[in-house]
């Protein structure tokens, strides 16, 4: 899978980054199959090569989570009409997977509810009966 990532490069603690699509199996500074773009953290600048990341987005491939922030600071992801995988996209298959699931099965879980319900009463009615032989009443004289 190529995903569109930063690749490091720069003094110690004066870090840039370029932004590369590359394979997911290659190292992080590695050889990129491209180079689409550059990101300065420190000074917040960003040259992107917006046709080029489009092409790639349009290939399939997935940017990482800080390449995607910065994308959508600069208005490529919104621009163009491609689908990114999100987690916010896997969140919600996954919650519409699981309410289809609990809605095919409704009459157990109202039979394990109605159970339970039976066994908590059952248990609130001996705790209180013991309750009241374990302590003996106290009178004042």
């Amino acid at each position: 899978m190529i995903k569109l990532r930063l690749k490091r490069y720069g003094k110690k603690r004066e870090a840039s980054y370029r932004i590369v699509a590359m394979n997911n199996n290659s190292r992080r500074d590695g050889r990129p199959l491209e180079e689409l773009g550059f990101y300065d953290p420190r000074t917040d600048e960003t040259r992107l090569d917006v046709p080029g990341i489009t092409r790639r987005l349009e290939q399939g491939a997935q940017p990482t989570d800080t390449v995607r922030d910065i994308l959508k600071k600069a208005n490529v992801l919104e621009s163009s009409t491609i689908r990114v995988n999100t987690q916010a996209n896997v969140s919600v298959s996954h919650a519409e997977s699981t309410e289809a699931i609990t809605n095919a099965e409704p009459s157990q879980t109202t039979a394990n509810t109605e159970t339970n319900e039976a066994s908590d009463s059952e248990s609130t009615a001996t705790a209180t009966a013991s309750e009241s032989e374990e302590q003996p009443s106290v009178s004042e004289s």
